[in-house]
This record gives C-alpha cells, structure tokens and sequence, in this order.
C-alpha cells in the first residue's frame, strides 16, 4: 500500500516565532499558524471557523522564519503531520498533531499589515524557500524523503544556499 503525508496550509502567525537549538546545535523554530475558512450555513448565514495549528522547522528553514516573520504575518508551508507523543508531569499520556514545515513561502499581505519589508534574498515581501520547482528555493529535507522528526538534516553552511 502507498503511503503520503503532505500538507499545505496558508494563514497568519499566531505569536512570534520561538527560536531554540538541539543539543547538535541545529536551530529549531516552533510557530502557530491560524487558518481561516469561510462557509454558508443552510440557513444562508454566512460562517467562519478557525483552526490553530502547531508547526516546526528545523535548520536554515528556522533561521529564516525566526528573522522575517512576527506575529500576524501571512505563511504558505509545505510539511507533513506528525504526531508528538510524550509523559505529562503526571505521567499521563499525552500526545498532539503538528506540522514539520518542509518549505514555505512568504505571502503578501495585501492590506499593509504585518512587516513585508524582508522576504531574504532580494525578493521582496516574497520569497519561495520550497525544494524543487523552478523558484531554486531552499528546503532543510532531503530530496526523496523526508528526515524524521529526530534527525532534521544535515547541518548547512551558508555556501549551500541557492539564493
């Protein structure tokens, strides 16, 4: 049987990013992203849902989150769900959802808001750090496969960067 786990997801930060490193010094970023959807209800009215979700990168990919974006700022991200399981203080069993973001992309805001002003590079309020594709962007996961929670890639030099 094939397996796939991709996820796409486009919306807003929902608090700075939190930059941390590993114990093999390799920077991790934890950010929340808050993702909208409009929808009529039978009975006409228009509704709106939001689902928060948790989300990690690793390597380069976390540097550049954590020095262009803050609160509120726009993000596409390309990862895949895993699931995170651990002992609470009180031993119970404990576990959530989360996104390990692969690639993303820097979204203008369209209304001002949010700081536009970065994006690496010389792109602008835009940049695609996604892997493939004809943007030569930059991704922390190996072509093929995706690396493990436990093992987040190779450590990159600046000289492995394609922009």
């Amino acid at each position: 049987m094939a397996n796939f786990n991709k996820i796409l997801l486009m919306g807003n930060l929902t608090r700075d990013p939190q930059l941390s490193h590993l114990p093999s010094n390799t920077p991790v970023v934890e950010i929340g992203l808050a993702v909208n959807r409009r929808f009529r209800r039978q009975d006409g009215e228009q509704g709106e849902e939001t689902l928060f979700v948790d989300c990690r990168a690793y390597g380069r990919t976390a540097e550049l989150i954590n020095q262009y974006c803050r609160k509120g700022r726009p993000l596409f991200i390309e990862g895949r769900l895993q699931l995170d399981q651990w002992n609470d203080k009180d031993g119970n069993k404990r576990s959530k959802h989360r996104v390990f973001i692969e690639n993303f992309q820097f979204v203008d805001s369209g209304d001002g808001s949010g700081d536009d002003s970065g994006g690496g590079g010389g792109r602008g309020g835009r940049g695609n750090y996604g892997g493939g594709g004809g943007g030569g962007g930059y991704s922390d996961a190996p072509q093929g496969r995706s690396a493990p929670p436990s093992d987040p890639g190779p450590e990159m030099g600046d000289d492995d960067i394609p922009f």
